[in-house]
């Protein structure tokens, strides 16, 4: 339901934001992708702990920008016949991937799932830009000290188009049907995430976080996951 002092719902609902578009936004994000593709992911993977008789589950690692250790966790149906869909999962900010046993309704339905731990985040995944592997906060605005090639949320939106790029390149995965869900934060990465790879053909946001920044500061709404504006 819109907040009491947001916009009128039919307003809202074709509302394309307040944030200008650089003139360099297309020539940005080719770089980075060019940066990306570039990249020798290094793909592992890791047996783990958690088993189910319908679906193989492991540990998938790979190399993202910058030299981090990226993790996702990566569940296939194990009676498979032919190329499969999949999905993949973001999470929420600050968070980590959900529990093995939250994604096992689509593996029982037959697809391949993926879900990312953001770097630097409550998971797995290194960030390669701070020492230690996880900080609670400071995500929003790590980087924009430094050249805008370093930003935190760059690299997270290039592992989020790789770990699409390594999924559909899976020999059990279908490339063509291929889609990516997540709330708050994890709603802002899948629709990053389809931008940047015009492949996935369906995205679920819920209430995406990072889309509008300069909206939330004029609402006076640089609170809780927003504070740090």
């Amino acid at each position: 339901m819109p907040l009491s002092f947001d916009l009128p719902l039919d307003k809202l609902l074709t509302y394309q934001g307040t944030n200008p578009r650089p003139d360099d936004l297309d020539a940005y994000w080719q770089r980075g992708l060019a940066e990306m593709r570039a990249l020798d992911p290094a793909v592992t993977f890791e047996p783990v702990d958690f088993h189910a008789p319908f679906a193989d589950c492991c540990g998938l690692h790979f190399t993202g920008t910058g030299g981090a250790r990226v993790f996702a966790k990566l569940l296939r149906p194990r009676q498979s016949a032919g190329r499969r869909p999949a999905v993949l999962h973001f999470h929420g900010y600050a968070g980590a991937s959900a529990d093995w046993f939250t994604y096992l309704p689509y593996v029982a339905a037959g697809y391949v799932v993926a879900a990312l731990d953001c770097r630097g985040q409550g998971g797995v995944s290194e960030d390669a830009g701070t020492p230690g592997r996880g900080t609670l906060r400071g995500h929003i605005v790590r980087g924009l000290q430094g050249p805008v090639d370093q930003l935190y949320y760059r690299q997270v939106f290039l592992d989020t188009a790789m770990l699409a790029r390594i999924v559909m390149g899976l020999p059990e995965v279908d490339p063509a049907r291929v889609g990516a869900y997540g709330g708050s934060q994890g709603g802002g990465l899948a629709l990053a995430c389809a931008a940047l790879v015009p492949e996935i053909r369906r995205v679920a946001p819920t209430y995406p976080f990072l889309c509008d920044y300069q909206r939330v500061w004029e609402m006076d709404q640089a609170k809780e996951a927003y504070w740090e504006l």
